[in-house]
């Protein structure tokens, strides 16, 4: 689109279907770079993305030409095939349904991946239920307990 100009920057986070701990550090990076790819073969810019067993955090720079659900619905999508069809999982891998998405000014990012990069430190503190509720309040967002994940029944 000519003459438009944009400056979005969105931290994504989504969980493993049931908050499981499917995530394994010996191909993590390699996930991180399947993801990286994807965000980049749709013309955004992954600014920082990392991961714990149950759940992943991308901070990207979103271009306006996509929607974000339809963005994050692709490479969820593409990832979960990525991950079962290379076998890193015992059974079938997938994603829970939905996503957070919240929006950074550009003078925030610095520590938006500061807080990525230091999620494992984050969790010997806060379980990822705790983390994401305290991103829907800080954030304002009308939520429903029931509503946030599915759990296993």
């Amino acid at each position: 689109m000519a003459n438009t100009y944009t400056q979005i920057h969105i931290h994504l986070i989504f969980a493993v279907k049931f908050r499981k701990a499917l995530i394994n550090s010996t191909w993590k990076e390699r996930l991180h770079q399947y993801f990286t790819g994807m965000i980049q073969k749709n013309n955004h810019k992954m600014l920082q993305i990392n991961s714990m067993p149950d759940h992943i955090h991308m901070l990207i720079g979103l271009r306006p030409e996509q929607a974000l659900s339809a963005l994050v619905q692709n490479i969820k999508s593409e990832t979960s095939k990525w991950i079962n069809e290379n076998n890193f999982c015992e059974g079938k891998f997938q994603w829970q349904d939905g996503f957070g998405a919240f929006s950074y000014a550009k003078s925030q990012l610095p520590n938006v991946i500061r807080y990525i990069i230091n999620q494992e430190e984050h969790h010997r503190k806060k379980t990822f239920l705790e983390e994401y509720k305290s991103f829907l309040k800080a954030f304002e967002v009308d939520w429903e307990e029931k509503y946030i994940f599915e759990d296993l029944k």
